[in-house]
Order: structure tokens, then C-alpha cells, then sequence
């Protein structure tokens, strides 16, 4: 079979088109022939060396697939032969088949086709567990997501809406990225690229601040994020986009009872069950159109 793969780090140049064994599926594994791979940022992180945690070269990359079940492992019991999946996974996605356990499966409703299920899996379940089993946004409150306009943004906007939020603030830094976060629901707007953002904010909320915020860029805008939070706020970090580590004072989270709470995906996955429940839930927005998502090139 055929796979994308890179041995060195760097630009787009060092991923290679080359040949690999078409994997056999083990026991509680299905093999899926792939009609659909998505490419993501940690895809671009991992090529450049720059991701959160050490890649071991050679790597395939792709973390998420769409496809056609061809091949059952003898242990299987909740899926079949030509049944339509979608999955994610460590890595591998970049290639014609994968071997995949059945416990990080998903089938995908007929209504959904192969490119929209494999674009849900990662950011998807990223916004959905950030929002809602880290920073525990409940009905009424008020969310602030910067890079509204990005892959895990945008569904983050959707998603706060459907889990109730009284105001939701988007952040990002151009006009057209702006409106594409309020077409895809946010009340509020701001660009963070401009001075004053905060007291923006702050202005929107009255002057209490935000119940929940999401954070990935890092640097100056996590210490300004931290400002925006009200009494009992929750801000969940899943990125530094900036390359920007921060650095603040934990101390000044006491006095309005404030957290700072840490995402990564990767501990989702290991629960098969929150996994599962999640994605089904997600699946389901997507099928009854609560649900879009944007498909860049």
C-alpha cells in the first residue's frame, strides 16, 4: 500500500509518497481502507518538530480516518465487513488501509458523508471535552474562545451554544475570521490583535468576566485571558500557537477562586466510554445540522 510519511523535519517538502506493508489486523482490530484522512495542526507541529510531545522518526502522520471496513480481527463483535467507520488514532491516518481497535470506532450515519465525519474526530471531541468535562460550562454562562475561526474554535462556538451559554464571546484577528465566528454563532466579537481587547471583554460581561475561556495561543494573550476571567472562572490551556510559553503568578488565581486547568486529548482517548459518548453525541449534532463544519483547503 501507499503512505505519506516523513523521515526528517521540516517543510512540506519532507513529506514522501513511498510503500509500506499493508498492515494485518490483530484480533480486536478491523482493517480500514481509507477514503478520507484529516490534516490537522498537530499534523504541521509533529512535521516541524514542534509538537507538545517528542515524534520518533520515521512517522506517518494522521490522526484521524474515514473509511470502509474491509477485514475483521476474530475477536470483533460490534462491527462488520463493508461497514462505514470513522476513527481516531495516534497516528497513521496518511495511508490507503489502517488496523484499528474496535473500541475507538464510531459508524458513520448515512446522512454524513466521508470528509465531514473524519474533519469531527479531533477537533471535535477537543471542543467538546475542553467546554464541557474541563471547564464545565453550564447553562447560562458566559465562554470566551480565542481563534474563533479556527478548526477547534469554530466548533467550540457551535457547541457552547448548544450547551446553553448566555454569551459567547469570540476573539481572533482579522475582520473575515470575525465573521465567521458570528455566523457561526457567537454573540460577541472581538480582535485580539488590538489594543484595549480585554476592557473589551470586560464590557461585554458587565464587568464580571467569564465563567469558562479557552486558551491556545500562549504568551501575552494567556496572561490577558487570565484578567478576563470572573469569580469561579475556569480557563482550560490546550495549545501555545505563539510558540509563546507564559509565565504568571498562580497566587493571583486565590482571591476570586479562579483555575487554570490543562487539555490534551490524548487522556480522553484512554476512556473508551467518555470517548464513545462524546463522539456519538457529536456525530448526532452533525446529522440534525446543529453541527458544521468548515473544511479548509
Amino acid at each position: 500500500m501507499k503512505v505519506i510519511k516523513f523521515e526528517e523535519f521540516g517543510g512540506p517538502e519532507v513529506l514522501k509518497w513511498s510503500d509500506a506493508e499493508k498492515p494485518q489486523p490483530r484480533s480486536s482490530e478491523v482493517l480500514i481502507e481509507v477514503k478520507s484522512s484529516g490534516v490537522n495542526y498537530a499534523d504541521t507541529a509533529r512535521r516541524e518538530g514542534q509538537y507538545v510531545v517528542p515524534t520518533a522518526l520515521p512517522y506517518v502522520p494522521g490522526s484521524e480516518v474515514a473509511g470502509v471496513i474491509v477485514e475483521t480481527g476474530n475477536d470483533v463483535r460490534n462491527f462488520s465487513k463493508g461497514q462505514r467507520v470513522v476513527a481516531l488514532i495516534e497516528s497513521g491516518g496518511y495511508s490507503q488501509y489502517v488496523a484499528v481497535d474496535e473500541r475507538v470506532l464510531t459508524p458513520v450515519p448515512d446522512n454524513v458523508d466521508f470528509d465531514q465525519a473524519v474533519a469531527l474526530p479531533l477537533q471535535g471531541l477537543s471542543a467538546y471535552h475542553i467546554l464541557k468535562t474541563m471547564g464545565r460550562l453550564a447553562p447560562g454562562e458566559t465562554v470566551l474562545i480565542h481563534a474563533a475561526a479556527g478548526g477547534v474554535g469554530a466548533i467550540a462556538v457551535q457547541l457552547a451554544k448548544i450547551f446553553g451559554a448566555s454569551k459567547i464571546i469570540a476573539t481572533a484577528s482579522t475582520d473575515e475570521k470575525l465573521a465567521h465566528a458570528k455566523k457561526m454563532g457567537a454573540t460577541h466579537v472581538v480582535n485580539y490583535s488590538e489594543d484595549g481587547w480585554v476592557e473589551k471583554v470586560k464590557e461585554i460581561t458587565e464587568g464580571k468576566g467569564v465563567d469558562v475561556a479557552l486558551e491556545m495561543v500562549g504568551g501575552d494573550v494567556f496572561n490577558q485571558t487570565v484578567k478576563c476571567l470572573a469569580s469561579f472562572g475556569r480557563l482550560v490551556i490546550f495549545g501555545a500557537a505563539s510558540g509563546q510559553q507564559a509565565t504568571f503568578n498562580p497566587g493571583q488565581l486565590m482571591r476570586k477562586n479562579q483555575s487554570v486547568i490543562g487539555f490534551f486529548l490524548s487522556q480522553i482517548m484512554r476512556n473508551p466510554v467518555l470517548f464513545q459518548q462524546s463522539f456519538k453525541e457529536l456525530l448526532g449534532y452533525m446529522a440534525s445540522g446543529q453541527l458544521t463544519l468548515t473544511i479548509g483547503g
